[in-house]
């Protein structure tokens, strides 16, 4: 069974509390999604630590029922 974006926006944001978070989903089938993920938590950190941060929060769901997700991570601008 897919996750509900509103199930992955609620871990990432249980993970990341200040994280801005939008989703699309890129096949319509509720199955696979992209994430854009915005947090101040990001600052000063490389593409691969913020996307691991993600996963962290995502936990086991990672590559179990949430197996197709494109992320985009960033710092706030300004």
């Amino acid at each position: 069974m897919p996750m509900a974006a509103e199930d992955i926006v609620a871990l990432i944001k249980q993970g990341i509390p200040d994280a801005e978070v939008e989703m699309q989903d890129l096949a319509g089938d509720g199955d696979h999604w992209a994430a854009t993920v915005v947090s101040p938590a990001f600052v000063g950190k490389s593409k691969i630590q913020q996307h691991q941060m993600v996963y962290r929060a995502l936990g086991e769901r990672m590559g179990g029922v949430l197996h197709a997700l494109k992320l985009t991570t960033m710092a706030p601008r300004g």
